[in-house]
C-alpha cells in the first residue's frame, strides 16, 4: 500500500517560502515608510526655504538682517522670541526681519529633526557631489537659504563628513536677492 499526502520535507519547503516572501514584504514596508518620512522633511524644509525668500524677498532694505540667521535646533532648542511678532500688527522693516526669522526658527524645530535654517552669500553650495552648510562666498555671490536636518544613515549613526561635521539630510539653497 502506498501511503499519500506531502512528506514532511515538503511542507518545509513551503514554509521556508512563505517565510522568505512575508520578510521580503516586511523589509518592503519599512522601506517605504522610510521613503515617506524623507519625503515629507524635504517638503517640510522646501516650504521653509521658499517662504523665507518670499519674505526676504519683500523685505530687502534687511537683507543684512537675514544673513544673520544660523539656527541649529540642537544649539538653541527654544528660539528666543522677538520683540513684535508682526502678525496683523504694525511692525517697521527691522522688526518684520526679526518675526520672519523667529517663524523661520521655530518651523524648523517643530517640523525637522534637529532642524537647521543658514541664510549666507554662498557661490559654493556643492562640495565632492554633496551639499554643504558651511558658506563660501563673498559680497558678490548669490544670497541662499539653507534649510535641513542632521542626516543619519539607516543603522541610527549620524552622518558625518572627514572633518566630523554632521551631513545635512538635505539643504534646499533658494536664490534670494538681496
Amino acid at each position: 500500500m502506498r501511503a499519500r499526502g506531502f512528506t514532511l520535507l515538503e511542507i518545509l519547503i513551503a514554509v521556508l517560502v512563505l517565510a522568505l516572501g512575508i520578510i521580503g514584504g516586511v523589509a518592503l514596508q519599512l522601506g517605504a515608510l522610510r521613503a515617506r518620512h524623507q519625503a515629507v522633511l524635504l517638503s517640510h524644509a522646501t516650504q521653509l526655504a521658499t517662504s523665507l525668500a518670499e519674505r526676504m524677498r519683500t523685505n530687502p532694505s534687511q537683507s543684512a538682517t537675514y544673513l544673520t540667521l544660523n539656527y541649529d535646533a540642537l544649539a538653541e532648542p527654544v528660539p528666543s522670541a522677538p520683540l513684535a511678532h508682526c502678525h496683523g500688527g504694525a511692525c517697521d522693516a527691522a522688526q518684520l526681519a526679526f518675526s520672519d526669522m523667529y517663524d523661520a526658527k521655530l518651523a524648523a524645530r517643530q517640523n525637522l529633526p534637529a532642524g537647521r535654517v543658514v541664510v549666507c552669500r554662498d557661490s559654493g553650495l556643492w562640495s565632492g557631489g554633496k551639499l554643504q552648510w558651511a558658506c563660501v562666498g563673498g559680497a558678490a555671490a548669490p544670497v541662499v537659504v539653507k534649510v535641513g536636518w542632521r542626516g543619519k544613515h539607516p543603522d541610527g549613526t549620524p552622518q558625518t563628513d572627514a572633518e566630523g561635521e554632521y551631513l545635512p539630510g538635505v539643504a534646499m539653497a533658494v536664490g534670494a536677492t538681496p
